[in-house]
């Protein structure tokens, strides 16, 4: 099969297409023909070996846990999908070797959901792991109707899922973004603010009383901030800080794959409560583009590779 590859830490450069043999399948796993993978900022991060020690690779390594897919074969154990069934999934694993930058991947069950009706297999792609970042981390902070809900990052890759997720829930949504991103927040629903000087101030005027949940989604100065501005008993849930955890009695998540979670999101987007937004598409042949598009840092929503 053809893959994206690398075999030691670097720039995207070190992203190539090679051939690579056809993946093993587990009882527990099927193996997914690849119609499209995204880029998550976590991609490249362990391309760059910024996360070495926490994230095990075994090079040759094919990049990419985001996938969209048509089941092409199933293993001894593995009820609930067929053959022929399209698929989404966060296929994250142990270690990083066997990614969805290729032609198939193995992907384990319990990391796939049937993929929504209405979108394409590029937009599918684009969900996963933000969704379920997003998802998983609204959820753990008990966001309810009624509450006033402050994301930072909103038009960012996990922040586009967030504030839907909050809405859908009958929250009120105050996000954080760019000026340029502020017309398209509020088509989503949500109040926008210019992060940068001044965010405390600005959030303030529109929440005088205080927001009941913070969500971080960019790290640097958030926690901190959203602490400013919590109201009694509120709470700040991050995905780059552990002192939302350790000092603001919040929480810290790290995105684990969960078929329960994905089929949960897809019914939002099959309901049309959650839109999908994808910034770009490469070819699997320019992967590197991709990589390099999504570590630019101000790309709205999510960059995709179709395979």
């Amino acid at each position: 099969m053809r893959a994206i590859t690398y075999s030691r830490y670097g720039s995207a450069d070190v992203l190539e297409l090679t051939e690579e043999p056809d993946p093993h399948i587990g009882p527990d796993s099927v193996v997914v023909r690849v119609r499209a993978a995204s880029v998550n900022p976590v991609d490249w991060k362990i391309r760059e070996g910024y996360l070495e020690g926490l994230v095990d690779v075994t090079f040759p390594a094919i990049p990419g846990w985001d996938v969209a897919g048509v089941v092409e074969q199933v293993g001894l154990d593995t009820p609930e999908l067929q053959v022929g069934d399209e698929v989404y999934g966060y296929v994250r694993k142990d270690w990083v070797q066997q990614g969805t930058f290729a032609e198939l991947v193995a992907a384990p069950v319990r990391t796939l959901a049937r993929k929504p009706r209405s979108l394409s297999f590029e937009e599918a792609a684009a969900v996963p792991l933000a969704g379920l970042t997003a998802y998983q981390s609204v959820v753990r902070s008990n966001v309810t109707e009624g509450q006033t809900v402050l994301v930072h990052a909103a038009a960012g890759g996990v922040g586009s899922f967030a504030v839907q997720v909050a809405r859908s829930l009958g929250a009120r949504v105050i996000g954080t973004a760019s000026e340029r991103n502020h017309e398209w927040l509020r088509s989503l629903g949500v109040e926008p603010v210019t992060y940068g000087d001044g965010l405390v101030e600005q959030v303030r005027a529109l929440a005088p009383g205080g927001v009941d949940v913070a969500l971080d989604y960019v790290g640097g100065d958030a926690v901190a901030q959203s602490a400013a501005l919590l109201a009694p008993g509120g709470v700040i849930t991050s995905i780059t800080d552990a002192a939302a955890r350790d000092e603001h009695g919040g929480g810290y998540v790290w995105v684990r794959p969960s078929t329960t979670d994905l089929e949960a999101l897809g019914r939002l987007i099959d309901d049309g409560k959650v839109k999908v937004e994808v910034a770009q598409v490469f070819d699997l042949v320019d992967a590197a583009g991709a990589h390099r598009a999504s570590e630019d840092g101000h790309v709205r929503g999510k960059v995709v590779v179709r395979v």
